[in-house]
């Protein structure tokens, strides 16, 4: 991979979809104004409200909404991971949870649908059934860029291993995980899951997530990480506020790492 600025985008979404577009396009005209070859936006930063009319506010990919990012990564010659938006689909009862890549042209690159949704029962405390809502995806998605190859995942997806050693294997050296982490497993677990997954796998990890009280009674962590292969974390975003954070992703430490510890190539079990 080449060295090159990045930048992810933390930000606080609500069920105002003109107003959070409009702020998604404005934090990611600040990254590229900055430099950033490579900006990613939160998961579902284009709409968050209430779960009962998420189905409505789904939209197809193409569509206006993905249309609007590949316009702007055209215009700002940048690759950008358009966080992910709620996607229908023909056919398909629920919709998906469904992240994009566009390249400098304005060209779709990738589209991945998020696989693991998040369910969890604590009575008295929390319910929240993300299968009751979502559609879950099933392919695990990699593409080789001018920047290097780059992996997507979203959120949830984070506690599961396996589906970033999938993406290992197939050569990923930059992982790009929109999310909406919670307070509560933030605090516990967000840094130490993307070091782990950045170490293991030795890749680039970019986290951007959104922060604050949201319009669905969660809070969400803040904190969006840039993370090396090393487990270095380059950069990192508040917890109450909105932020663009940038770092260099310096592909000779890339290959620095892989090079003097290759446990990617000593691996016994499969």
């Amino acid at each position: 991979m080449k060295t090159f600025s990045a930048a992810i985008i933390q930000m606080k979404s609500g069920p105002d979809k003109v107003a959070n577009l409009a702020r998604a396009v404005a934090s990611v005209e600040e990254a590229a104004t900055a430099g950033a070859e490579l900006v990613a936006l939160p998961e579902v930063f284009l709409w968050r409200g209430p779960h009962d009319l998420e189905r409505e506010q789904a939209e197809p990919i193409p569509g206006p909404s993905s249309d609007v990012m590949s316009a702007l990564a055209r215009r700002l010659n940048i690759h950008l991971v358009a966080g992910s938006i709620l996607e229908s689909r023909d056919g398909e009862e629920l919709p998906y949870n469904t992240t994009t890549m566009f390249g400098p042209d304005g060209d779709l690159l990738a589209r991945y649908r998020k696989i693991h949704l998040f369910d969890v029962d604590l009575p008295g405390r929390v319910t929240i059934r993300e299968s009751d809502l979502r559609a879950p995806g099933n392919e695990v998605v990699s593409v080789e860029t001018s920047l290097g190859r780059i992996g997507l995942a979203v959120c949830y997806d984070l506690r599961f291993p396996e589906l970033f050693r999938r993406l290992a294997e197939a050569g990923t050296e930059i992982v790009v995980m929109p999310a909406a982490f919670t307070r509560p497993t933030g605090q516990a677990h967000w840094e130490t899951l993307l070091r782990a997954r950045a170490i293991e796998n030795q890749c680039f990890v970019l986290a951007p997530n959104q922060y604050g009280a949201g319009s669905q009674g969660l809070y969400d962590y803040g904190h969006s990480l840039i993370v090396d292969p090393w487990g270095v974390v380059l950069a990192s975003g508040p917890s109450e506020d909105a932020a663009v954070v940038t770092a260099k992703l310096d592909g000779l430490e890339l290959d620095r790492v892989r090079r003097e510890l290759p446990s990617l190539t000593h691996r016994r079990l499969f």
